[in-house]
Parts: structure tokens; sequence; C-alpha cells
């Protein structure tokens, strides 16, 4: 069925964001209100509840947004939402979306936290350390990495956003695994992100002096993004696949750089590889393959929606290394959740999202 949008270019969706004073939050203001069919309708963050949008952030002063008001009480049904943008912390998402979708069926909604990342409520369970509080929903979710799951992105009702490392690495690997060119078992990803992948909120450790001048690893040996990654990397692979994955903190604003040993399976060059990407996102708006041998940047994709692929040759015969890198608050959290957006309310999937990277 055609979406009530596409059909009346005219009509503007009324948009919320849920937590609108967090780094996401913020990121989801700046793209939307240079989305031309969207109407900003309500933003919400509790501790800043009663305050000017422009008072949190100073970058909004020019413009006339919603007050900030608490998510607490809130009538659904009178918001009357068409999408809204749940940008809350882990845990406090489920109960959020269940009040949300029991008043106001009809919202579509882009969950932005891990709350509905994984379709088994047992491997939720395990790895956040608590039991699911909305199970029939997280079975409904569709996982959102719209360069793989696009079709079925685009008939739901509640998707959810994928984690910012797992969409770096998976843009890089996903298509290799479905071609069955490299072993699903001699995966190796060394990952990179600057400090706005941890949030907004104040932690002793994110203070500038305890994280200046210095490159640490996290979440060695058990990050919750592995369980993500098993997931999706298995769906591609057709088979179980268990990766070695290794987060880093790099005292940056913004990126994700994804250092990605692989092994190609027999009769694969590492050009084969290259070729495989090549094809499989020469369509895509998003994702961009370099020639073959060259290496992205952060740099290179501050500020937009894009990924930049590259593809070298290890010196060890058959093994390849695949270098992917994204802006964490776009195309790792916000810009994605909008090219999201574009797809359940049937707009063009780019619009509002063609910005070029900053530079320098």
């Amino acid at each position: 069925m055609a979406s009530k949008f596409a059909a009346k270019s005219s009509a503007k969706a009324r948009v919320g964001v849920l937590g609108a004073s967090g780094y996401t939050g913020s990121e989801l203001v700046r793209l939307l209100l240079r989305h031309p069919n969207v109407e900003l309708a309500l933003l919400t963050a509790d501790r800043r509840a009663g305050q000017e949008m422009r008072a949190v952030f100073p970058q909004f002063s020019p413009f006339k947004l919603p007050t900030l008001v608490s998510i607490e009480g809130l009538d659904w049904k009178k918001a009357a939402l068409d999408l809204a943008f749940c940008a809350l912390p882990h845990a406090t998402t489920q109960k959020v979306i269940g009040d949300l979708l029991a008043q106001a069926p009809n919202t579509k909604v882009v969950d932005l936290s891990a709350d509905f990342r994984l379709h088994d409520v047992a491997a939720y369970a395990r790895w956040y350390g608590h039991e699911h509080h909305t199970p029939k929903l997280q079975r409904e979710a569709v996982y959102g990495l719209v360069e793989v799951h696009r079709a079925a992105i685009r008939k739901a009702r509640l998707v959810a956003n994928p984690g910012c490392y797992t969409s770096c690495a998976q843009l890089a690997l996903t298509p290799l695994l479905k071609a069955k060119a490299i072993v699903p078992g001699e995966i190796v990803i060394d990952a990179k992100s600057g400090m706005t992948g941890a949030g907004r909120a104040a932690k002793e450790e994110m203070l500038f002096s305890e994280v200046s001048e210095g490159f640490h690893a996290y979440g060695v040996g058990h990050h919750r993004h592995m369980a993500e990654l098993d997931q999706e990397f298995s769906a591609a692979a057709g088979r179980e696949v268990t990766v070695t994955f290794t987060p880093h903190l790099v005292p940056m604003n913004r990126g994700i750089l994804s250092t990605i040993y692989v092994r190609g399976t027999k009769g694969k060059s590492v050009e084969d590889l290259h070729a495989i990407l090549l094809k499989y996102y020469a369509k895509e708006p998003f994702v961009h393959v370099l020639p073959f041998g060259q290496t992205p940047q952060t740099r290179h994709v501050r500020g937009s929606n894009m990924t930049f692929i590259g593809v070298a040759k290890d010196r060890v015969p058959g093994r390849a290394i695949v270098i992917s890198a994204l802006d964490n608050l776009v195309k790792g959290a916000s810009g994605q959740a909008v090219q999201n957006m574009n797809l359940m309310l049937g707009y063009p999937e780019a619009l509002g999202l063609e910005q070029v990277a900053l530079f320098p």
C-alpha cells in the first residue's frame, strides 16, 4: 500500500524525538530541521523539561522548536505522531515504547537503543542482565540496517536501529559472508570510536584529563555488541558465526574506524573480495567502496551519512584487511535512523541526508 505521505507530497509527517538532549537526539534534530517532509512536533528530555532546545544546544538558537517536555505522563494518542525516534537509555526504552504503541498503535517507531536489536529474548537477558519487558514487541522489531533489510523495514512498525560499531563492521563484511567469500570462523574486528559513542551523561572516566593523550581498549572479551554481530553475521553466512571484536576509545569527538582481518575461502583472492563489495554497493547511496588498496579515514566521513570501505592485501597469502569508516552519530546512529524513517514513511531514502562530509 502506498504511503499517505508519498501520495501527497505536501503532507508533512509529525515526528517526535524522545531523548532530544543527548548526542543522538540533538543529531536527529539537526538532520530533521532540514528534512522537507518532517514537522518536529515533540521533543522530550526529562532533566531539561521546560527548557528551550536552544538553552541546551545553542546551535539551535535561530530555529523555532518545541519546548522540551518530560516523557512521564505524555498522552501518546493526543501527541498524534506519525513516527517517534526513541533516543533513550537502554532498558528505559522498552516501557516507553510499550506504552506508546499501546496508546497509539499506528505510530511508527525507530529505536536507537539496544533494546530491540536482539531477536532472541533469552540472548537479550543473558547479555543485558535482565529480562526483556516487552518480548512480543521485541519479536516484532525489524533490524534496521537498510542495506541488508530494506524490504522488511519498509513494512515495519518498529525498527531497531543498529549499533554504531556493528553498522561499521556489518557493512564491510555482510556481502562477503553472503557470497561465502570469507571463512566465517576467522574474523577479527579491531574497532576504534570517538567519545560521543559513550553518550552525553557525565562520567568520571570520560573527563578530558582521563582520556586525552591516551588510547585504550574496553569491553575486552565481552562487549554487548558481540551478540548483535554474531546474530547478523550468522544470518548472512547461513551458519553460526562467533567473531573476535575489541572496541577502543580514541580521544576525538566523532568517528569509527574498523580494521578487520579476514581470510578468503578457497579460490577467492583479495581482489575478488573487493569486487564483491564493489558490485554489492554499486547503487547504494551511502556506502562507497574505495579503489583497491586505498583505505578510508574517519575525517573523510565526518558529519555525513556515508560509510567508506577499503580492501588491502595482507602479507599472508589469502588473508585480507578490510577497513571501514563512518560517523558514529550519523550513519552509526541518527542518520541511519532518518534513513529508516524515510523507508517507513514512503519517502525517498536519501531525503534530508545528502550532506557531504566536513573537511578538515
